[in-house]
């Protein structure tokens, strides 16, 4: 008896993986059945617009942003978490050479009604509004001078881990 049910079995699993059919594909002219890309991971044809996400994680997917000088730059946050700005918002924002990352975001975390962006402030080149997830934000501006800069999100805390360089190259 137990040898005709593992024979059963066995018959059932040939017949079952036989089933499947041909796996050759019939392609279709002017079809592909390659896989899409995630468009955060997307190829970026011009270096000076960049895609940059932020999740609820406190991470940014980018650590380094080269761009060239004398072009536009496009920046595009995208907020991938689930979280509303009022708990996990980020944005981003391009500080002046020489400014103190630290202190300037120890300054940043008092301004809630001015989306932690100190008033006033000049230590700032550019910045994208606060948003939360699932929304987007997208800054053009002109390259600044060849050099290094920082960038980070100036919400209270996410400036230890969401910070990085932008690097403006000749």
């Amino acid at each position: 008896m137990k040898s005709i049910k593992f024979i059963l079995v066995a018959l059932l699993s040939i017949t079952l993986m036989n089933c499947g059919g041909n796996d050759k594909k019939e392609e279709k002219e002017g079809f592909s059945y390659e896989k899409k890309t995630d468009d955060t991971k997307e190829v970026e044809a011009n270096p000076n617009d960049v895609v940059i996400t932020g999740d609820d994680m406190m991470k940014f997917n980018k650590s380094e942003i080269k761009v060239k000088a004398g072009k536009k730059v496009k920046i595009t946050l995208r907020h991938i978490g689930k979280l509303d700005k009022q708990v996990m918002g980020h944005n981003w924002v391009l500080l002046k050479p020489g400014v103190d990352l630290l202190s300037f975001s120890a300054k940043a975390a008092t301004e809630r009604e001015n989306e932690y962006i100190p008033s006033g402030s000049e230590d700032v080149i550019v910045h994208t509004k606060l948003i939360g997830g699932g929304e987007t934000a997208v800054i053009e501006f002109d390259a600044p001078e060849p050099g290094t800069y920082e960038f980070l999100c100036s919400f209270p805390g996410h400036a230890a881990l969401m910070r990085g360089t932008f690097v403006v190259e000749e």
